[in-house]
């Protein structure tokens, strides 16, 4: 059997995974480019695999019914966004995901990512590197509004990190209707803090709903970089509606856009999940559902 790996970092802290594969017979051919792949690199990369260890890149309708060898999509990961499963079961491929491997590190990294913008750490350190001791007050924790936009296992992780330093937790979350706000707009004029850990590419926070965040917010996503509206973002960074924000995920990946022109805009290259205790678990449960649905251990019910 022939499998391709679309995720550009597998097995970067171990071989592990890729020793497993070879435990029976499995050729493992890994991403070429480092990066993500793009509609046609994954077709031409998916010819005669039997099945893929998938990052972001699209697995839409026109992939899926390119190939004729493909018999499982094992995703590193929670999100499923990029993957037409209708397409994939109507084509016999089975797909799987990992859902419970990035979730501490994900809230963990957005609670770094919060305390290091409420505590002013990027300038405090480029001003002492200047040799200027520059002292500014910050924000604690404690006492901060803070909406959580999607509360499946990340959103709820980041909420109980956040709930022990005293933050007071709103949600917004329509697939939780007794938990949730009853709309966006009452947690956007109340929060101090908006954290997104929602699925879906579809914005949620819109040059219109930008209108509604509260005067001097801080926003946080390391969710889909397709939930913010990248514009009306920066035009509500540089008049100061939005304080600060955090980003490690961009609607097209590597990013180089104007966000990088945005001094309060701190960004990273989507590495939230890059732990080695995530990564390790992540990749090693992907190649475990992987050979389940390739037939080769005990089969248990995909998606």
């Amino acid at each position: 059997m022939r499998v391709v790996v679309g995720a550009s970092s597998f097995a970067a802290t171990s071989d592990k995974p890729i020793e497993r594969l070879r435990q029976y017979g499995i050729e493992c051919v890994k991403n070429p480019f480092g990066r993500k792949l793009t509609e046609s690199e994954t077709i031409e990369f998916l010819k005669g695999a039997d099945g893929v260890l998938a990052g972001l890149e699209p697995y839409n309708a026109t992939v899926l019914k390119s190939t004729s060898s493909l018999k499982a999509i094992s995703r590193i990961g929670i999100g499923l966004d990029n993957v037409d499963i209708a397409c994939a079961k109507s084509c016999g491929i089975r797909v799987s995901n990992t859902p419970e491997g990035p979730t501490k590190a994900v809230a963990e990294m957005t609670l770094a990512a919060l305390l290091c913008l409420a505590r002013g750490l990027v300038p405090a350190n480029q001003a002492l590197h200047e040799k200027k001791w520059n002292k500014a007050i910050g924000l604690s924790i404690d006492g901060l509004t803070v909406l959580v936009i999607g509360y499946g296992r990340i959103g709820r992780q980041v909420g109980t990190l956040l709930k022990t330093l005293g933050a007071n937790i709103l949600i917004y979350d329509p697939q939780l209707p007794n938990l949730s706000l009853p709309t966006l707009a009452e947690g956007l004029i109340q929060a101090d803090v908006i954290t997104i850990h929602a699925s879906g590419n579809t914005p949620i926070l819109t040059n219109e709903t930008i209108k509604r965040v509260k005067t001097g917010a801080i926003l946080l996503n390391a969710a889909r970089g397709e939930l913010v509206d990248e514009v009306a973002l920066i035009e509500a960074l540089n008049r100061g509606k939005v304080a600060a924000c955090w980003l490690d995920v961009f609607a097209k990946e590597p990013y180089d856009g104007p966000l990088t022109q945005c001094s309060n805009a701190l960004l990273t290259p989507h590495i939230s999940t890059y732990t080695k205790q995530c990564r390790d678990a992540m990749e090693t449960q992907a190649v475990e559902n992987l050979l389940r649905d390739l037939g080769l251990t005990e089969f248990q019910q995909s998606l």
